[in-house]
């Protein structure tokens, strides 16, 4: 049995802007004294901005053989309209099938020849492209990235042959119950606005994108401005600087003339999307919350938070002794096979709540421990639990940035987003900051009495309706 359902409880807007006060507040906070040394002396990130407005941010590693470089660009499925949807993905297809200095084939031995690792990727913000080489390699890697950006031919049997691509991926993408779920969570929580769209777009569009509707989306989004130069690892940012005035130096400082960036307004509206099928094993819930984005003044109060909840998953071992709340509530009950806390953040709104994997018959029960642990935020989060977050949260954080892919990867996403990059010490610094009174406050503005937005699929009759939902966002207490 399928059915799918929408219910509209109630929109917020607000306009599409970046907290200028919360950028200014970065950077005036002052680098601590107690942090390890290895956070304390962190290679700086250097930035420069060429005449045409592109931004070039390294971080170099002198010891390294290997560097990894790429542009980031301020565009993505968001900044789309129902009508070009999926332009944005489909474009990044085809940037890998010929220029026109070289054919798709040339292309591909040429990044073999050196050893190098090409690839791209399209998000709801963000379009990346970027490469993996020697670090003797690197302005060969410069030349091919800004050839695949300024000169692809976007001819059209390639297009014909990507479209049945992207049909394919779509179909697979529509497999996995994971990806499924957040398309719709994103669609019910942003109904009406860019980031309610999917990446790939509808089936429709893919059918009809043409190369003309290619080169509009390139003259639109792909100027200077929106773009970051991002090296790590073996690179030195005069070395960037030169290679970017040299390959990029010609990227139009502005739109041209015609085109214009959509503008878009974020709206928020409680309310939840059910897609049901009995003859699943399991039910796939998400579940989540309005709150502000990068910039937002909670926002490491809300990476403190996602800590708090964790995850949990009934293949591991540490069930009823885990730290959170709500993990220790699931594995002592048997309520789901999976837990796991997620805070999704874009320029100036966010998503933070629980995604769950469980049986058909443990829904309600389950729904009851997630709701009681998302308003305890605001009723008894203690001290405690709150450092023991901050430093989980810490050492997640560094390492993640083990490797030059994954420190280009925060260099492009926080010049896109803060406008500069954050050291580690500041990082810890924010941190450090949050405490038990914080997480309260943040608590009682994004979860205490306020809408929610979900999604769920599978053998779902026994989960509890919005209303019930809904009434579990606040603690009723009497004196």
């Amino acid at each position: 049995m399928l059915s799918r359902s929408i219910r509209q409880m109630g929109v917020r807007t607000r306009g599409f802007h970046t907290s200028r006060p919360f950028l200014q507040e970065l950077a005036d906070v002052s680098e601590g004294s107690d942090f390890p040394r290895h956070v304390m002396n962190a290679a700086a990130t250097e930035v420069d901005t060429l005449s045409n407005g592109m931004r070039v941010a390294s971080e170099g590693a002198a010891a390294s053989e290997t560097a990894t470089v790429g542009v980031w660009i301020d565009a993505g499925s968001r900044y789309e309209t129902e009508a070009n949807n999926g332009t944005a993905h489909f474009l990044e297809h085809l940037s890998f099938k010929g220029t026109t200095k070289r054919t798709r084939e040339q292309l591909e031995k040429e990044v073999e020849n050196i050893g190098g690792h090409l690839n791209a990727y399209t998000s709801r913000e963000q379009t990346v492209y970027y490469m993996k080489v020697l670090k003797k390699d690197v302005e060969q890697a410069t030349d091919i990235l800004s050839d695949i950006l300024t000169n692809s031919v976007l001819d059209p049997k390639a297009i014909e042959y990507e479209r049945g691509v992207i049909l394919r991926e779509m179909e697979e993408v529509n497999k996995i119950d994971e990806e499924l779920l957040f398309d719709n969570l994103h669609e019910t929580a942003f109904q009406g606005t860019g980031l309610g769209r999917t990446i790939l777009g509808p089936r429709e569009n893919i059918l009809s994108i043409q190369r003309e509707h290619l080169e509009s989306y390139v003259k639109t989004h792909y100027t200077a401005p929106r773009m970051v130069f991002v090296g790590a690892g073996g690179v030195e940012q005069q070395q960037m600087c030169d290679l970017a005035d040299k390959y990029f130096g010609s990227v139009p400082g502005s739109p041209a003339a015609g085109h214009v960036v959509p503008t878009d307004t974020t709206a928020f509206t409680g309310s939840d999307i059910r897609v049901r099928r009995d003859g699943d094993d399991l039910a796939h819930i998400a579940l989540a919350f309005e709150v502000g984005g990068w910039t937002d003044e909670h926002a490491f109060t809300l990476m403190v938070m996602q800590t708090l909840l964790g995850e949990w998953d009934r293949t591991g071992g540490n069930g009823k002794h885990n730290a959170s709340f709500l993990a220790r509530a699931v594995a002592s009950e048997e309520l789901a096979h999976r837990v796991s806390a997620f805070n999704t953040s874009y320029k100036d709104i966010g998503l933070f709540g629980v995604y769950a994997i469980a049986e058909q018959n443990r829904l309600n029960d389950l729904m009851y421990y997630t709701m009681e642990s998302l308003v305890r935020f605001v009723h008894k989060t203690s001290e405690s639990e709150v450092i023991r977050a901050r430093e989980q949260l810490k050492c997640a954080l560094l390492k993640n940035l083990d490797g030059g892919s994954n420190i280009a990867e925060e260099i492009g996403r926080q010049m896109l987003t803060y406008g500069r990059r954050l050291t580690p010490a500041e990082i810890y610094q924010r941190i450090d900051a949050v405490d038990a009174e914080a997480v309260r406050a943040c608590a009682d503005k994004y979860i205490n009495d306020q809408e929610i937005a979900m999604s769920a699929l599978g053998p779902i009759y026994e989960l509890p309706d919005y209303n019930w939902l809904r009434r579990r966002t606040y603690w009723v207490r009497y004196g």
